[in-house]
This record gives C-alpha cells, sequence and structure tokens, in this order.
C-alpha cells in the first residue's frame, strides 16, 4: 500500500515527529549532551519505521516537499543576515585569524573526502557529503545541498548527507574537550594563564550573549517582511547567477537558497552602517530557527536509509579519516596559530565542535573545558562570531566551488 501526503499532510507529520524528537531528547540525556537536534532524533524514529515498513512490503510514503524547499530558503536567508562585516572589525585581528584558519579547514575536509573517495570506491561527489557540508555545515546545509548532488544522478545522497552531520555532531563532542585538555595540561597552560590575566583583551561578550527581549509584534513582521523581501530579490539574483556560471560550467546549479543568503547579507551591513533602517536581528533569528526545525523535519522524515546498506563501510572510513584530520588540525595548526596560550586551547575545543558538528556542540566543548579550569573570554568571544555568524556562508561558496570542479 501506498500512502501519498501532500505539502500540508508532509509538514504535519514531521512537525508530528520534531515533537516526539523533543520529548525523547527532553527524557533521554545522551542525546542533550551530544547536542542533537530534535527534529533529527524524531526524523529517524520515522526514516527506521518507515523503512521497516517498505522492507516488508507493507507501506510505501510518498511525499510532497515543496514546503521543505520553502522553509529552507527562509533559514538559508536568516544565515545571510549573520554576515556583518561590522562584527567582523569589533572582533578585530585574532578574529580574522580564527576566520581564516576555519575558512581552510573546510577546504581541507573537502579536499580529504575527494581524494580517499576512489581509494575506497565510491564517486567524490557522494564523498563530498561526508566532508564540510556535513560537518563545518551541519544538519542544515548538508540537507540543503544533497538535492544538487541528488540533481547529478545520486539519489542516495541525502541519506548519506544527513547520516554523515548526525556522526560528526557526536565525533566533534567525543573530540572537543580532550583535545583542549590534553594541551593545557601538557603545556601547563592554566598557571600561564593566571600569571597574565591582566593582558586579556577585552572582548564585548555583550554582542555574542542571547538577549530576552519582550514580544513585539511590529518587530517579528518587520523581521518576517525583510526575510521575504529577500527571497523575492535573491530569486532574480540566483538566476543571474546560473545564467552566469552556465556559460563556463555545463550541468551545476546554484540551489534558491544563494540568492536570498546574498541579498541579507546586503541588508544586514545597510542596517549596520545607515540609518535608512533596522533589521530586527533578535527576531530575524527565531524565525531562522523555528524554519530550520521545520525544513529539518521534512528532510529526515523523507530519508531513505536502505541507501545506506552498500555505503556504510566506505562512510565510515571517510568519517574517521576526518577525525583523525581534525586531531592533527586542531593540535598543530588552530592551537599555535591562535596564540599557543589557555585561549587558543579553549578555542580548539570550539573549533572541533562546530567544524564536526555545529555551534551547540562548540560552546559545550568549551563549557566543559572551562568549568574545570577558567573561563576564557577570548574564546567565548571568537568561536559563536565565526561559528554562527560567518563560516556557513563562507562554507557554501567553499561546496559549490567543489560540486562545479567534480561536475
Amino acid at each position: 500500500m501506498t500512502i501519498q501526503l501532500n505539502m500540508i499532510q508532509s509538514i504535519g507529520l514531521a512537525v508530528v515527529f520534531l515533537l516526539i524528537g523533543k520529548s525523547v531528547k527532553k527524557n533521554i540525556p545522551l542525546f542533550s549532551k551530544y547536542a542533537i537536534p530534535s527534529p533529527v532524533i524524531g526524523g529517524l524514529i520515522f526514516s527506521i519505521i518507515h523503512m521497516i515498513l517498505r522492507q516488508s512490503n507493507i507501506i510505501f510514503f510518498e511525499f510532497d516537499t515543496t514546503l521543505q524547499t520553502f522553509f529552507q530558503i527562509i533559514f538559508f536567508c536568516t544565515v545571510g543576515f549573520n554576515a556583518s562585516l561590522k562584527m567582523l572589525k569589533i572582533g578585530g585581528k585574532q578574529i580574522f585569524i580564527f576566520l581564516i584558519i576555519s575558512t581552510v579547514f573546510a577546504f581541507l575536509q573537502n579536499a580529504l573526502a575527494v581524494s580517499l573517495a576512489k581509494v575506497i570506491g565510491i564517486n567524490p561527489l557522494i564523498a563530498l557529503l561526508t566532508a564540510s557540508p556535513a560537518l563545518t555545515g551541519g544538519h542544515g546545509t548538508s540537507a540543503a545541498v544533497a538535492p544538487s548532488i541528488e540533481a547529478l544522478g545520486f539519489p542516495e545522497a541525502m541519506t548519506v548527507a544527513l547520516t554523515a552531520a548526525t556522526f560528526g555532531l557526536i565525533a566533534g563532542s567525543l573530540l572537543g574537550s580532550p583535545m583542549a585538555n590534553r594541551l593545557i595540561n601538557k603545556y601547563n597552560l592554566v598557571n600561564k594563564k593566571k600569571s597574565q590575566l591582566s593582558d586579556d583583551v577585552d572582548f564585548d561578550l555583550s554582542i555574542v550573549e542571547t538577549k530576552k527581549t519582550t514580544l513585539d509584534t511590529n518587530k517579528i513582521s518587520m523581521a518576517f517582511f525583510q526575510i521575504l523581501i529577500a527571497m523575492a530579490i535573491g530569486t532574480y539574483l540566483t538566476d543571474a547567477l546560473n545564467t552566469f556560471v552556465g556559460q563556463w560550467v555545463n550541468g551545476v546549479t546554484f540551489p534558491a537558497y544563494i540568492g536570498a543568503m546574498l541579498v541579507a547579507a546586503v541588508i544586514r551591513n545597510i542596517s549596520d552602517n545607515t540609518t535608512l533602517f533596522k533589521a530586527p536581528l533578535e527576531e530575524i533569528e527565531v524565525v531562522g530557527e523555528v524554519s530550520l526545525n521545520l525544513f529539518l523535519g521534512m528532510a529526515l522524515i523523507t530519508l531513505k536509509l536502505w541507501h545506506l546498506v552498500d555505503l556504510a563501510i566506505p562512510i565510515l572510513i571517510l568519517l574517521l579519516a576526518q577525525c583523525i584530520m581534525m586531531y592533527l588540525y586542531g593540535m598543530f595548526v588552530s592551537y599555535p596559530l591562535m596564540g599557543k596560550n589557555y585561549d587558543s586551547a579553549v578555542i580548539v575545543a570550539g573549533l572541533t565542535g562546530f567544524a564536526m558538528g555545529s555551534t551547540s556542540n562548540a560552546m559545550a566543548n568549551m563549557n566543559s573545558v572551562t568549568e574545570k579550569y577558567l573561563y576564557s573570554r577570548t574564546a567565548f568571544f571568537i568561536v559563536p562570531i565565526v561559528g554562527s555568524l560567518f563560516i556557513d556562508f563562507i562554507n557554501i561558496g567553499i561546496i559549490y566551488g567543489f560540486i562545479s570542479f567534480l561536475s
């Protein structure tokens, strides 16, 4: 029996399992420990049920994913609103250095996956989905990039991407704090930090702190209006980019959200630097969070787990290789470049968190380290700005550069 769900029914089912995921996460601490998103938990539960029913020839589900695309574009549009050049300037030299470190690592993740693809016998485009789309990008970016790979003839792309992203969340949490702990103990960084407290850079942490504001209907409305305007103008920009790129590279098109991201970035920087209008950033962040949950909920319930049967071992090899590179890069590149001190060790924990999973993992890693030793004002300023405001934006460009090259 085949059950066909229209777009309203599909999003409704996604929300039901999203709420189931929230309940499971609340009652099983392990999921909270590794910052596994609720829609991922609920979606995987449904996907497993669907796989069992399908393999038993009992029920087949078919979904209308129209609203998945809509909420995906909203989410990535809100990512564009995070690209503030003013914020980069406030952070100074250390922000730029850490952004470069993070950008280079995202590139290396892709280079490693692609170079290993032929060795383990899978297509480089599938291998790419186990790299920066899933790890630096997380579930949101991996689910957004996968359709572009699917369009090139790989129906298993979404399953590979989301599986790799889930692995990354766990790996980032397992690796980050022990790496920082090893550096701190090996180089006696706590005692050195205590003797140099007066040299701390006085960052304004209010920039990255979560603020509690009164619900304002006008601001919420304006957030939606600016997002929708950016999305509308973005469609023309995406078409223009695809027309331009199509002259040079056949078969590669940018997804619909690229234009929206770029337009949103322009709107944000006009807001930062003029008095014409102000972007309601907190409300935009809330809209983005809701949209991400709905987008991921849809992506996860439509997951085809049966595609993993023949790819499980190659994917595992690729992901373990990424873990090894993360360890080496954090210990021997990020740590020395960020200053060879206590703050740079804590930053290694943060980099590992978001380069393998998400900014939530990064903050959890750093909290774990600083609760044991000392607070790091520098790390808690730098990491969230790069991890949540800029790297996703840059990572999209890196990913589509690789897709263009490989295809």
